[in-house]
């Protein structure tokens, strides 16, 4: 199992940043897929169109998301933690993904960089 730990700048402010990636249409906005998403602890989330699936289990408004990935029959959790802090070019993303199965490392890793927090930037710019 593998840690990924990440950061990048959203040219947007914090808030939009938060509604962006809690918000089913904002998602769908900004990735052209559809999503299915909640801010409510321990309901579950699918994005890009269930490429991504898991359980939503904290937020702090405009600042933190904390979810937990599905890995096929994973037994450790892989949990993804999203801070957001605001930057003079917008938001700084500090991303935290923990227990990614090795053989999936590397797409997990290009996922982040251009699927997600990629499009994310594309989004706003």
């Amino acid at each position: 199992m593998k840690t990924l730990k990440k950061y990048y700048i959203i040219p947007a402010p914090p808030e939009d940043v938060y509604l962006a990636l809690t918000h089913p249409l904002t998602i769908h906005l900004w990735s052209g897929e559809d999503a299915e998403m909640s801010t409510r602890p321990n309901s579950e989330f699918s994005l890009l169109g269930g490429s991504i699936s898991g359980l939503n289990l904290e937020f702090e408004t405009n600042k933190k998301i904390v979810q937990q990935w599905y890995f096929g029959n994973q037994t450790e959790k892989s949990i993804v933690i999203i801070k957001l802090y605001p930057d003079a070019k917008g938001t700084s993303v500090q991303l935290i993904h923990t227990n990614i199965p090795d053989d999936d490392y590397q797409d997990i890793m290009d996922g982040w960089e251009h699927s997600y927090f990629g499009a994310l930037r594309e989004f706003y710019a």
